[in-house]
């Protein structure tokens, strides 16, 4: 187990801007005993600095893409599964504002900014278990957008939100103490390494799965899998940013802006694109019977 890199957060907290970083480190500095290369942003008054401006102003508009993009799903009333796409843009919403607080760099107390960081990391567990849902909603197993669905669906994502949300405030604020041991280098961190980053992998590629054969076998389609795949790539384009690219941009503009930039850019872009996706094959002209949408 030691010579296994699998739960070690120390490789990519000195090379990423991520929610998760700040509660492992015990310190006010966030660049946290990693050393990498530090993001100074925009120098305030008494030594202060605002980092990531350009995620917080692209979480803004997010924010504000969202919005639109619920009222669209409400007008569209005959839409397979509207209830269960609102939830994701709502967990995509949490998201949002949490990452303005926990990637962006505002001069904060450290405890407000371990707060938002944890239900950051939660509001991610739970947003990706929600699109995973939307994959199988499509398959009519039940009646969509009836209280039983969407109360599974709101009921699961609230636990994956308070128990992902919850060990994240332990990691932060060791109210326990059980997850002390993960502030040392290698930060190793069992729980949060597959609950933050493997489990809603898993989703997302399930989703994608799940969609591409509904359109494929099932409608019969092609059309739609170009918002599909659009989307993935996308998504997928963000994390080589965020994981890969994001030292080289770092220090290539002296710590002005890093790869979390672009992974917030990339990620409106993909959310954006799995509506449309979803928009796309839920229009009422698709030739099938609106009784039973999928036999």
């Amino acid at each position: 187990m030691g010579s296994t890199k699998f739960g070690n957060f120390d490789d990519f907290c000195r090379d990423a801007t991520l929610p998760v970083c700040n509660l492992l480190s015990i310190t006010d500095d966030q660049s946290g005993p990693w050393q990498g290369c530090q993001l100074t942003g925009i120098p305030l008054s008494g030594g202060r600095h605002l980092g990531n401006l350009g995620s917080i102003i692209l979480c803004g508009i997010a924010i504000l893409v969202t919005g639109v993009l619920l009222y669209r799903s409400e007008r569209k009333r005959a839409a397979v599964g509207r209830r269960e796409m609102q939830a994701f843009l709502l967990g995509y919403l949490l998201i949002s504002i949490c990452e303005i607080f926990s990637v962006g760099e505002f001069p904060l107390n450290s405890k407000v900014r371990l707060a938002f960081s944890a239900i950051h990391i939660g509001a991610i567990a739970a947003t990706t278990w929600i699109l995973f849902l939307n994959g199988i909603v499509g398959y009519q197993l039940m009646d969509d957008g009836t209280p039983l669905s969407v109360g599974l669906t709101v009921g699961s994502a609230l636990i994956f939100l308070i128990g992902v949300g919850y060990i994240a405030l332990d990691t932060g604020f060791s109210f326990t103490g059980f997850w002390d041991s993960s502030y040392d280098l290698p930060n190793r961190n069992i729980a949060l390494y597959v609950l933050y980053l493997l489990l809603p992998l898993i989703w997302i590629v399930l989703y994608f799965a799940l969609e591409s054969v509904l359109v494929l076998r099932i409608l019969g389609e092609t059309r739609p899998m170009l918002y599909l795949v659009s989307a993935a790539v996308a998504f997928a384009a963000g994390q080589v940013f965020d994981f890969v690219v994001s030292p080289y941009i770092c220090n290539g503009t002296s710590g002005a802006i890093d790869g979390a930039l672009f992974e917030t850019f990339f990620t409106l872009v993909s959310v954006v694109l799995v509506w449309i996706f979803w928009s796309s094959i839920t229009e009422d002209d698709w030739p099938m019977d609106t009784g039973n949408p999928y036999p």
